[in-house]
């Protein structure tokens, strides 16, 4: 895997070992960074505050980063994927702008201060067909950790229709087995 775009372009990244990950493959997060950067209703990427759940390698956060993003926080209960992203950040040296936190995503509560201030974007990229994307989704405004108009970007399975009440539906688009929805907290 490697970054596909911004200063730290074709830099290679890890994924953890084992199959409880599923890391976005580097073509689809090349073209939901495209609808990021192009699309009329998207805020681009400069200075956001970026929580990525259930982060698995952190691809998504790192390359938000690399476009451009002020910080990155990484949810992940995985210990092998913790590992990953740590080794991630190092070799990307991105220290004083991530964080790791181990927590499962469908369960976040409310947002610690320490946090620092609430995120504008979010990348959600639960296990398929568990219905943890949407109890995520559900928590993420309750708890306090989103701002009132947050850009959520939802991964699921292609055959899945999560429900989103409370989130209005930007845009959604088939990558393969794969189906990326682009939502707005409303």
């Amino acid at each position: 895997m490697r970054i596909v775009g911004g200063k730290f372009k074709g830099r290679a990244i890890a994924a953890p070992e084992g199959r409880d990950t599923r890391p976005t493959g580097d073509r689809a997060r090349e073209a939901v960074f495209n609808v990021l950067s192009h699309a009329v209703w998207a805020p681009g990427l400069e200075g956001r505050r970026v929580l990525d759940l259930f982060a698995g390698s952190g691809a998504l956060g790192l390359e938000a980063l690399s476009r451009g993003a002020a910080f990155a926080l990484f949810v992940e209960t995985d210990a092998a994927a913790r590992g990953a992203i740590r080794d991630n950040i190092e070799r990307l040296g991105l220290f004083g702008v991530t964080r790791i936190h181990r927590r499962d995503a469908a369960d976040l509560g409310v947002k610690p201060a320490g946090l620092g201030e609430r995120f504008d974007l979010v990348f959600l990229d639960p296990p398929y067909h568990r219905g943890l994307g949407e109890v995520a989704l559900s928590r993420l405004a309750a708890g306090g950790w989103i701002t009132p108009s947050a850009l959520i970007v939802f991964e699921c399975a292609e055959d899945e229709t999560p429900a989103t009440p409370g989130f209005e539906t930007l845009d959604a688009r088939a990558y393969g087995a794969a189906k990326v929805l682009f939502l707005r907290a409303n």
